[in-house]
């Protein structure tokens, strides 16, 4: 059986870095991480890894990036996926945006950049152990 898939995406290279850096660092080779620099590349990428039958469990996305916002994208993965778990990371949402993400893509947490290496890693332990 494949290994399940944490997603991350946000539009700039070096928080996808990091976070691929931490998320391996805290987990190691129990997952696969992929990564999308954009929401419209994630939704294609998650259509292919969907057609695989490889489990995308959970997907860390920005808020800010052009084409489409976090929250916008995380609804539209709850709609087709809603199993996968969601964590929005910001460094400028409004709450309005937040509130939507949380109501209409059961969202799992937000966390605010720059955001602790120790904190991400607790949201994601809680989020899989649901």
């Amino acid at each position: 059986m494949p290994k399940p898939i944490i997603m991350c995406v946000d539009d700039e290279k070096v928080v996808l870095k990091s976070l691929k850096t931490q998320l391996k660092s805290a987990f190691g080779s129990t997952y696969v991480y992929e990564l999308a620099e954009n929401p419209a590349d994630a939704l294609e990428l998650i259509d292919e890894i969907n057609d695989e039958d490889t489990p995308i469990i959970l997907i860390v996305s920005d808020w800010l990036m052009p084409g489409m916002k976090g929250d916008e994208f995380l609804i539209r993965v709850h709609q087709k996926f809603p199993n996968i778990v969601k964590v929005m990371l910001t460094g400028q949402a409004d709450e309005d945006a937040i509130k939507r993400a949380f109501d209409e893509a059961d969202l799992h947490r937000c966390l605010h950049k720059p955001w602790s290496e120790e904190e991400l890693i607790e949201t994601i332990k809680s989020a899989l152990a649901l």
